[in-house]
């Protein structure tokens, strides 16, 4: 791995640094997870755990020793007010993902991380604690899950004759503007998870689009745009044009994620 200023190689075994930082931060999670935690609201009336606080603690010191002068974007740090100037790299960092799912204990809450280069997602990986599963990937990288002990290659699958599979948010939806989007598509399915579990949906060939018709910040679904990418997907602004990253307020638009369309 070479650095260059702010900059990094994107390479296999930087990922498997990510891979193992972010199991390390998944344990951390799972440790508040057993205990009888408490919530509380942030200043945008989104809940917040102890688990998140300790999982971003262990995360940005971890990347910046992997990747010396590559700013830290995370989640609770911004919410704090702490927004590191950020140039042509960056990572996005979601401590935890799903914290309404969390707090719910339905097991269905990731640890994300993602590498930003020039807008894109380059590097990504998403970690399920509870479930034991992880993904991980990237453009020119592949994509991979691991769960059971092992590891396999994935992919996005090509659009099944019988219709789409639709993979939707849990704690998340607008149901109008979902069926406004697939009008005229012809649906087989639909399914709903919580968290970026449904960007690795896709990415597994387990669902074959997800719309997102609501508000989300970068950190939530960089990694899974990544693994999506590396696994020969796209996620594409509704109103056109790929979901680029690095915008003002760290916002994003309405996008969907596909996988292969025939």
């Amino acid at each position: 791995m070479t650095k260059e200023g702010s900059e990094v190689r994107v390479t296999r075994e930087l990922l498997e640094q990510v891979v193992q930082v972010v199991r390390a931060a998944g344990a951390e999670v799972m440790k508040v997870y057993a205990t009888d935690f408490q919530a509380v609201n942030k200043a945008d009336a989104s809940p917040v755990t102890l688990a998140d606080e300790r999982a971003e603690a262990l995360i940005t010191p971890r990347l910046r020793a992997v990747a010396a002068g590559v700013p830290v974007v995370a989640e609770e740090a911004v919410s704090a007010g702490d927004v590191p100037q950020i140039g042509r790299m960056f990572w996005l960092v979601d401590p935890l993902d799903g914290t309404k799912e969390f707090i719910s204990r339905n097991g269905e809450f990731t640890v994300n991380v993602a590498l930003i280069e020039d807008g894109r997602p380059v590097l990504g990986v998403v970690y399920a604690p509870a479930l034991e599963q992880l993904w991980a990937g990237g453009p020119g990288l592949g994509s991979f899950v691991e769960e059971g002990g092992e590891r396999r290659p994935i992919a996005c699958r090509n659009t099944p004759a019988d219709g789409l599979t639709v993979v939707a948010s849990r704690s998340h939806g607008d149901a109008s503007a979902l069926d406004a989007f697939l009008a005229g598509r012809k649906v087989a399915a639909s399914i709903s998870v919580g968290s970026s579990l449904k960007l690795c949906q896709v990415a597994q060939g387990s669902a074959d689009v997800y719309p997102r018709l609501g508000r989300t910040m970068e950190w939530d679904i960089a990694a899974g745009h990544a693994v999506v990418l590396g696994a020969g997907g796209t996620v594409d602004c509704v109103q056109g044009g790929p979901l680029l990253y690095g915008k003002p307020g760290f916002d994003n638009p309405h996008f969907a994620c596909w996988g292969q369309r025939a």
